[in-house]
């Protein structure tokens, strides 16, 4: 091959991928290839899937049909998967997917560039059978030496190649889960828990800082771990502040809190450390203790309660947003009357609610007391109606408060201080005037559509 290879990269599903999808593209620049923007002709279409949820599958599995459809119109030669979903089934989905012409697993990662080198000159790939990644380190976190790389497979580390120029960038800091919540399939594919080295992570994001970022956004499946392996659970609480402190950088905020494992001095530098957001995304999934014990999970309302209360005497302005999961296997009409009356009475900011659907090799599948579908979405639509008119009320109540809203786009649209990206709604800056994305304005609420707020810019 004598031209400059070309490769188009599509990162699906969570931040955590993005990271990945960015490193990947960083390797390739490394090693001679050429990234494009996916809106031209390109030699390579390399699919990052996410296989968390089944819907999530599914749309992996559209955008790799939609792929295949451009080699059929000459737009492409060749189209890989690489990810969650392609780690999760590697021989199986490569059966059920001959569209895509690789099927690539976490351990290809280090030289991706050689591996699509060989797909573009018709070398053929027999895609991996996937194993239980958990095996592949010792049990004990202090006894994991991953070197440079974080991870398993994913070779030394490399500053990544950003792939659009929003002014927030997501932040590994660690990478896989020690937790057996018997809904999740998580850890078997993406591995135990290990913590990345803080002054990798504080020269990455200075690195973003000199790039045009103003708020990293930490990432892992379990932040709150970060450093038990290393031999420092309260390393979080150290990095926090350390980041602040970069050039560039005006908000860290962290994402993916368990609440059973956050402690005191973690909730007090997030509430009220300036330069880390006042955020809390916290892992609740249910508020029932019932339903928790049955998904191997920790706590109820009124430890919840209790953690909320007391970020709230820190700093009562700070954010609050979870996930809930409803109809899990044995869950009765009292538990979701206990969630409901826990998402009356929290108050949160935003509120992700998912319906229980068995997920391949999760304990949850072999447990008695599944509902019906009918039921399953029954329950779904009235704790959705509840938390859709819950998350309007808090919303309600930020008016007349005077937010910092960090510009995101050329229409004076940003997120306030307690919106994450992507998932916790926008704020609307009237300014008279277009902002520059990436400035960071103080206004004042004025209106609010459902979570999104409405605001005027304070002279």
């Amino acid at each position: 091959m004598t031209t400059t290879p070309r490769v188009s990269i599509v990162s699906l599903g969570c931040s955590r991928n993005d990271v990945d999808s960015e490193e990947l593209a960083g390797r390739l620049l490394a090693d001679g290839w050429s990234i494009e923007d996916g809106d031209g002709d390109t030699d390579v279409i390399l699919v990052n899937t996410c296989g968390f949820i089944e819907q999530a599958k599914k749309d992996s599995i559209d955008t790799l049909l939609q792929a295949s459809d451009l080699k059929d119109a000459g737009r492409t030669t060749k189209v890989v998967a690489v990810g969650c979903m392609a780690q999760r089934y590697g021989k199986e989905l490569a059966a059920e997917l001959p569209e895509a012409d690789a099927i690539f697993s976490f351990d290809d990662y280090t030289d991706i560039g050689a591996r699509l080198r060989d797909v573009l000159d018709g070398r053929s790939f027999i895609a991996h059978d996937p194993i239980d990644r958990r095996t592949m380190l010792p049990i004990s976190p202090v006894d994991r030496r991953v070197e440079e790389s974080g991870a398993p497979g994913m070779g030394p580390h490399i500053f990544r190649s950003r792939l659009d120029q929003q002014p927030w960038a997501p932040l590994k800091i660690a990478s896989g889960c020690d937790r057996r919540c018997t809904f999740c399939a998580i850890p078997a594919f993406r591995g135990s828990f290990v913590s990345r080295p803080a002054q990798e992570i504080l020269e990455e994001a200075a690195w973003l800082g000199q790039n045009g970022v103003r708020e990293v956004f930490l990432v892992s499946e379990n932040s709150t771990s970060y450093g038990k392996d290393i031999g420092d659970l309260r390393m979080l609480e150290k990095l926090l502040p350390a980041l602040t402190q970069l050039e560039g950088l005006e908000r860290v905020r962290v994402s993916y809190l368990q609440p059973a494992e956050i402690r005191p001095d973690l909730i007090r530098i997030i509430a009220q450390t300036p330069g880390v957001v006042p955020y809390l995304d916290l892992s609740f999934q249910h508020a029932s203790n019932a339903v928790l014990r049955r998904m191997k999970r920790f706590g109820d309302s009124d430890s919840f309660m209790e953690l909320l209360t007391a970020a709230r005497v820190l700093n009562p302005s700070i954010g609050a947003r979870t996930n809930f999961i409803v109809g899990f296997p044995g869950e009765t009409e009292n538990d979701v009357e206990i969630l409901a009356q826990f998402i009356n009475d929290s108050k949160l900011d935003a509120i992700g609610v998912f319906p229980y659907s068995d997920e391949d090799g999760t304990a949850a599948v072999q447990l008695d007391g599944h509902l019906s579908d009918d039921e399953v979405q029954a329950r779904f639509d009235h704790i959705s109606s509840l938390a859709e008119r819950v998350t309007e009320e808090t919303a309600s109540s930020r008016l007349g408060s005077v937010v910092s809203v960090l510009i995101e786009t050329d229409d004076n649209t940003g997120r306030a201080e307690h919106q994450g990206p992507e998932v916790d709604g926008t704020t609307v800056v009237m300014a008279g005037r277009q902002l520059q994305i990436g400035e960071i304005v103080q206004a004042t609420v004025i209106g609010y559509d459902g979570i999104d707020l409405i605001s005027e810019v304070n002279v």
